[in-house]
């Protein structure tokens, strides 16, 4: 069988310690590819050409003691793997804060803590080193608010409409006083909308609750405004769908994430989940309160 006959399905995860690459790992693996932890870049096109005959899906993780001293080599390695093999690349990162939170919170040793570096400069340094693959990564992910579960969802919705070609559409509720979520495609405001928060009977409520729906359903700002984010969506969609896109975040904000925003992705979401089979709806910040 020639190189071009076999085709292999390749999925690089870096990014920096402390990210969720191990998670990353284990649902690929649970996903049916073969998975090597932590190889040495320099050897993986030995590696894809040696398991190439009994595996069609591979799936490798690289931390920063695997690059090469120089960072202009990683892209000669790609070069050097077989025709078959057409790798794609998830770098996985969070903000400084969170990571230095979740290496105290275990305890363990920063990669780079051999050099005697404190953890924060340590945890900048790596930033600087993994810049090469930032630049080439087909999937950035931010796994900053991301719990395991969630982080894990996310691989398995990028994974299954990279393979099987299908868009996957999600929409997103949050707060703006809790950050803009980072992997969103298209972000509305709409913080200009009637608030239920200052109505008491409504404000311990969210934008899942009957009478929440109804307040908010009643003012003919807030039809207009959903139907302006629907259509925005539906123009642009088949052009979107043209360009092999995997996935579409739609992510649509208010003050605290409870009750318009969660309103407004909940409704919409469930419109298209009528007319499109990969429609995805959360609510972060309910998420988060779990």
């Amino acid at each position: 069988m020639s190189d071009e006959e076999k085709g292999l399905e390749l999925i690089i995860i870096s990014g920096r310690s402390g990210s969720g690459k191990s998670v990353a790992l284990r649902v690929l693996e649970d996903l049916g590819y073969y998975c090597v932890d932590n190889i040495p870049v320099n050897l993986l096109p030995s590696l894809v050409r040696s398991v190439s005959d009994n595996y069609n899906k591979v799936a490798v993780s690289i931390d920063v003691r695997n690059l090469p001293k120089e960072q202009d080599e990683f892209n000669d390695i790609l070069e050097y793997l077989p025709g078959f093999a057409k790798p794609i690349l998830f770098y996985l990162d969070s903000d400084d804060q969170t990571l230095i939170k979740r290496f105290s919170e275990t305890r363990r040793l920063h990669p780079l803590s051999i050099h005697n570096l404190p953890l924060d400069v340590a945890i900048k340094k790596e930033r600087e080193l993994l810049n090469v693959l930032t630049t080439r990564a087909d999937f950035l992910i931010d796994t900053t608010s991301l719990s395991v579960h969630q982080l894990a969802e996310d691989i398995r919705e990028k994974i299954l409409g990279q393979k099987n070609k299908q868009l996957i559409i999600t929409f997103e509720s949050f707060g703006f006083k809790h950050g803009i979520p980072k992997q969103a495609d298209y972000v509305f405001d709409a913080r200009f909308l009637p608030n239920p928060h200052w109505e008491p009977e409504l404000k311990p409520l969210t934008g899942l609750d009957q009478p929440v729906k109804d307040y908010l359903s009643s003012h003919s700002i807030v039809q207009k405004f959903t139907w302006q984010i629907q259509t925005f969506v539906q123009t642009w969609l088949p052009h979107l769908e043209r360009n092999n896109r995997s996935y579409l975040t739609i992510a649509i904000g208010c003050t605290g994430g409870q009750h318009r925003s969660v309103y407004l992705a909940q409704t919409i979401g469930e419109r298209f989940a009528k007319t499109h089979s990969n429609v995805k709806i959360r609510h972060r910040e309910q998420e988060n309160n779990v």
